[in-house]
């Protein structure tokens, strides 16, 4: 069964993959309100709303009806400064955003999360991603989205040396291990925003390529 949604609650609208999915939302007929906080203001648009500030200030005070939520948020250790610092984006402002979408009526949450998250993982990355997924697990949600896409191709702001290295490479790795291109992972997140279904959902890497195409 496909929906459409027409208002939608969207994190990370400043970031890499939710630049290209805000403009992908805003440009949708059936959409009728975006509403997007954000740490910096976004550019203006009719049916855009942008709360601007810290998100632990303002995720109290959102309102209004929403009936899909998306969550783009994510950093980086060297970024966040330290790991502490990185839990309470990549895990706690996530499942923090996530309380207050279910709150305001969202029955759907489609969330980014990375390839290879793990609870039990090894690696710090992906067991904090595995704890965020395990988190919004509980939340229990009628719905829950969680794509896991590999390395990220596109132009980003402040360039990632990592990112800038294993590019080129990345593109050559057969399966789910392949970089995916931003645009195709909004198109993607699009696509599964549209399908209703119960339950948790986790949509790996190959699976947004050929969705996002």
């Amino acid at each position: 069964m496909y929906l459409t949604p027409q208002h939608i609650l969207l994190a990370g609208a400043s970031g890499l993959t939710g630049e290209h999915l805000l403009d992908r939302l805003l440009n949708e007929p059936t959409v009728t309100r975006v509403l997007a906080p954000s740490r910096k203001p976004l550019a203006e648009h009719p049916h855009l709303e942008n709360p601007v500030g810290d998100p632990a200030v303002f995720l109290p005070q959102l309102s209004g009806r929403v009936d899909i939520a998306f969550c783009c948020l994510g950093t980086t250790i060297k970024k966040a400064g330290s790991e502490e610092a990185f839990r309470a984006v990549d895990l706690e402002m996530v499942v923090a955003f996530a309380k207050r979408a279910r709150e305001m009526g969202a029955r759907h949450l489609i969330v980014i999360s990375a390839i290879g998250a793990d609870p039990k993982s090894s690696i710090f990355y992906n067991r904090v991603k595995g704890e965020m997924e395990q988190a919004l697990k509980a939340q229990d949600w009628p719905q829950l989205t969680i794509v896991r896409p590999s390395l990220l191709l596109g132009e980003r702001l402040e360039p990632r040396l990592a990112e800038q290295l294993a590019g080129p490479l990345s593109r050559l790795i057969p399966g789910k291990y392949r970089g995916i291109e931003v645009c195709e992972l909004a198109r993607a997140m699009w696509r599964l925003a549209l399908e209703e279904q119960n339950g948790v959902r986790i949509v790996e890497s190959d699976e947004l390529r050929k969705l996002g195409k």
